[in-house]
Order: structure tokens, then C-alpha cells, then sequence
């Protein structure tokens, strides 16, 4: 059972997702902890490829209260642990322009590793978005109207 911590719900509204990737995180001993109390924030986070390693950038792990003086900076940059066959794919996708990688979720696994469902995705235009949210109110109505049908 996946134990879910973050979801990045900007992500979706803002981009649209091509291709998903769970990869894993390197993390500091009391970030751990911190992630495990929910204190984690992807909103504005991103990741890049650099030097054959996925960095992932601007992710806020809040400091854990009892860890004292070894906490680490809250928005410091964090490898993520991916096959070098991904990270090769990645990168060639990322040079095409306008493709981005974005972090969507933050969750436990069924081993108890901390996890990041990392996305390829592309930026949405303003009326890609508009589109979008008409698309889900229709679907909203035709719900409420076959709910009202059936009783």
C-alpha cells in the first residue's frame, strides 16, 4: 500500500503530463522524519538533468523541530535515483523545446522508501486551460443530471 504525502496538483493545471516516472530521492536523516510528519511542499518545484544526474530543484522539506542543529536548508537541491536508461531518455526529450520535468506526488512505498512520481510534461497555453476546466465542468453537469435521473 502506497502511504501518499504531497500531490502537486499546480502541476496538472499548469502542464500537461506526457510520460510518468517513479524515482527515488536522496534525502538527509531528519528530512526522513520531516516527510514522514507531511512537511514536504512541491508547488514551484521542477527538475533538471545535469551531468547525467536528475536534480530536483525549489522542493521544501520544512526542518524536523527535534532534529537540533542537523538539519539541513529546506530548499536545498536533491539528486533523484533513476535508471541510467531514463536519464538517458530524459535528456533527450528535455533538449526538444518545451518539455519540463515536474514532480507530481511525494509518497511512501510498500518498502517504506521515500518516493517521487516524476513527470515529463509540457506547458499548457491559456486556452489549453480554459479548455480544460470547460471540460470539467461539462463533465460536472452531466454527472449532476444523471444523478437527478435516477432517483
Amino acid at each position: 500500500m502506497i502511504k501518499l504525502i504531497a500531490n502537486n496538483k499546480k502541476a496538472l493545471r499548469d502542464y500537461a503530463v506526457l510520460e510518468t516516472f517513479e524515482c527515488g530521492i536522496e534525502l538527509k536523516g531528519s528530512e526522513v522524519k520531516s516527510i514522514r510528519a507531511g512537511k514536504i511542499n512541491l508547488n514551484d518545484s521542477f527538475a533538471r538533468v545535469e551531468n547525467k544526474e536528475v536534480i530536483l530543484y525549489n522542493a521544501h522539506i520544512s526542518p524536523y523541530a527535534e532534529a537540533s542543529y542537523l538539519n539541513v536548508d529546506p530548499v536545498r537541491p536533491r539528486k533523484l535515483l533513476l535508471r541510467r536508461s531514463q536519464i538517458q531518455r530524459l535528456t533527450a526529450q528535455v533538449a526538444q523545446r518545451g518539455f519540463t520535468l515536474i514532480p507530481l506526488k511525494a509518497y511512501f512505498s510498500e518498502r517504506g522508501f521515500a518516493k517521487i512520481e516524476l513527470a515529463l510534461c509540457k506547458g499548457k497555453r491559456l486556452y489549453d486551460k480554459r479548455e480544460t476546466i470547460k471540460r470539467r465542468e461539462a463533465e460536472l453537469a452531466i454527472r449532476r443530471v444523471l444523478k437527478n435521473k435516477r432517483r
